[in-house]
């Protein structure tokens, strides 16, 4: 794999330098930067209600006793937390310019893109794992339970969709956008990856301080890994495969996958 071009971008004049942040502020107000407050003032609560080791944080809660309702809402929930990736792939169409490619988020490279996701999902799955487990022993997170659905026909679906929903979301956000806009303000690499990184590392914190180390690693490898290649599709395929196998796997298998506990 070759490096992204390194070739700075054009400067910008002052107000077109403005506009672009008031436009990065707006996108992450509306969607992961909104999530990064919240969840910081999620912790902070958990905190004053007593030891994180003792609380419990569930990822994919009912949402209505019927299950007609309960379906409704996940749906609801999953199309409408997509919106802002439709607004940044809005703001980043230009004439002749795809945003799904200025990204890489196509399917122009199955076989590389999803080599890559698996080996990334796999690398990201153990360290996760890891980090869950030393964070519980260190008692700075939470107990975790990623799916909480009753058992439906639709049950497994729309955990795959939650799951592919959050892949979509945090890596075309934080990643294919953010970098993109971030370079035309003329941000260094390092620069770029440490924002992501913390953005991604900041709406995780509700899960307690453990979770917002991890997503904070996992935010370092992802940003080094599209600054190389370019391409948030096998980010977004390891985030999906990663996210899959927690949603379905605790689904399936309860507290034997350790998770929750």
């Amino acid at each position: 794999m070759r490096p992204a071009s390194t070739v700075p971008a054009p400067a910008l004049e002052p107000r077109a330098r403005r506009r672009i942040t008031a436009e990065i502020l707006i996108v992450l107000g509306l969607s992961l930067g909104q999530s990064g407050v919240y969840a910081i003032v999620r912790l902070a609560d958990k905190m004053t209600q007593g030891p994180l080791a003792g609380q419990t944080t569930t990822l994919n809660p009912v949402l209505a006793q019927s299950p007609f309702f309960d379906l409704l809402y996940q749906l609801l929930g999953i199309f409408f937390s997509l919106m802002p990736v439709a607004l940044v792939l809005f703001l980043l169409t230009e004439p002749g310019k795809s945003a799904f490619r200025r990204i890489g988020f196509t399917f122009s490279r199955p076989v590389r893109d999803f080599g890559l996701g698996v080996g990334l999902a796999a690398v990201i799955g153990a360290g996760t794992l890891g980090v869950y487990a030393a964070g519980r022993a260190l008692g700075i997170t939470t107990a975790l339970i990623p799916a909480a659905l009753d058992t439906y026909w639709w049950t497994l679906p729309v955990l795959i969709l939650s799951a592919l929903r959050h892949a979509v979301l945090e890596e075309v956000i934080v990643v294919g956008y953010l970098f993109t806009r971030l370079r035309a303000l003329g941000w260094g690499v390092p620069a770029m990856i440490l924002t992501s990184a913390l953005i991604r590392a900041s709406y995780h914190l509700y899960q307690g301080i453990g979770p917002g180390i991890g997503n904070f690693v996992m935010g370092l490898i992802f940003g080094y890994v599209y600054y190389k290649i370019r391409r948030v599709m096998p980010l977004v395929i390891a985030h999906a495969l990663v996210d899959i196998a927690g949603f379905v796997g605790f689904a399936l298998f309860g507290s034997a996958i350790g998770i929750g506990d």
